[in-house]
């Protein structure tokens, strides 16, 4: 198995490898936060979480407070695993050199 076989290309991407991150260290984020700490657009931001939510690496929670809709997101317990499994691949390519 070669050194870059666990770097997941999934993670390539800054805005995954940042939601990934938020979301690997807190339990879940909703998707203002998740904009204004990444600074990027809302379809940008949309179009990624998309992207994850479709490997089964996050879980989209909708619900209203206040009468306004509010989306949160977790990373799925794969995500999780996928993402260390990314992290640790990096690490190993790194410590290599």
């Amino acid at each position: 198995m070669g050194i870059i076989d666990n770097i997941n290309k999934l993670f390539d991407h800054r805005i995954r490898l940042g939601i990934m991150s938020i979301l690997m260290v807190n339990e879940e984020a909703d998707f203002s936060r998740l904009k204004e700490l990444l600074e990027v657009t809302d379809g940008n931001l949309a179009s990624h979480l998309k992207t994850l939510e479709k490997e089964n690496y996050i879980k989209v929670h909708k619900q209203f407070i206040n009468r306004k809709p509010n989306t949160s997101y977790e990373a799925t317990k794969e995500g999780k695993q996928a993402f260390q499994k990314h992290i640790e691949a990096l690490e190993a390519l790194i410590s290599k050199n």
